[in-house]
């Protein structure tokens, strides 16, 4: 199986090995399926608008709900992928602090970098893309091999490099030129991340059918929306950065 690229998903997620004495794996009634995944995918992009909607409610009074929910979110996800849970109150808990932190944020955007409605905007927008990127993958249309994983992991990498060290230059005193600006290359860079995180649904997609097709045991569904999530969550934030740098040229 090739690994997706996601975190949350690695290649001993749906592996029997990784369970041991779990009597479950056995039982054929007790299946994982594309539907119980969508399922329990439906029901954490639930609780996270839900908890997005009371933090940009509750503004500017909340803001130290985008801290809490932002590291709360980051520490639950440390923990369910290396101790590999398919606690679903521990990944719901996840997709509560989410929430807490994209509320916020979603709220500073609208308030301080783009027009109002922005939030919505990319919510449906990113919805768009998942529609999209099932509708391609189930056509045939992306064949995901060992060269595009080559290829779409390296850009995250490098991805992820060039973040860092953004980070890094704000505590030091430097910024990492135009990636951040509203200019034709930082709006060409936030297309190209866009790109890559729709490229990694199609990969959460095959991973997971993968899996179905092993015959992994339903409880694994939970994992399985936990990595769709951690996926969705920051191809939101992308866009939601897009769509200021593009609003901000007018």
């Amino acid at each position: 199986m090739y690994r997706s690229g996601n975190p949350g998903l690695s290649d001993s997620t749906f592996d029997k090995s990784s369970y041991k004495e779990a009597n479950w794996w056995d039982e054929e009634s007790n299946l994982m399926s594309i539907e119980g995944v969508a399922e329990k995918t439906g029901i954490l992009l639930l609780i996270t608008a839900t908890t997005a909607m009371m933090t940009a409610f509750s503004m500017p009074e909340a803001s130290i709900l985008i801290l809490i929910g932002a590291l709360g979110g980051f520490i639950v996800a440390l923990i369910v992928i290396f101790s590999g849970s398919l606690n679903p109150i521990l990944i719901c808990t996840y997709a509560a602090l989410e929430g807490l932190a994209l509320g916020g944020i979603t709220w500073f955007f609208e308030v301080y970098l783009g027009p109002p409605g922005i939030g919505i905007v990319a919510a449906l927008l990113t919805f768009l893309i998942l529609g999209a990127m099932i509708a391609i993958y189930r056509a045939g249309l992306i064949a995901w091999d060992r060269n595009t994983q080559i290829a779409v992991t390296s850009a995250l990498v490098a991805i992820v490099l060039i973040y860092l060290i953004s980070i890094v230059g704000v505590f030091f005193g430097f910024h990492v030129p135009y990636i951040h600006s509203a200019g034709p290359i930082g709006i060409a860079f936030s297309l190209f991340v866009v790109g890559i995180g729709a490229l990694c649904l199609v990969a959460d997609f095959d991973f997971i059918e993968k899996g179905v097709e092993r015959g992994a045991p339903k409880q694994l569904e939970w994992r399985a929306a936990f990595g769709l999530m951690v996926t969705l969550i920051w191809l939101y934030l992308e866009i939601l950065k897009l769509l200021a740098k593009i609003a901000s040229r007018r």
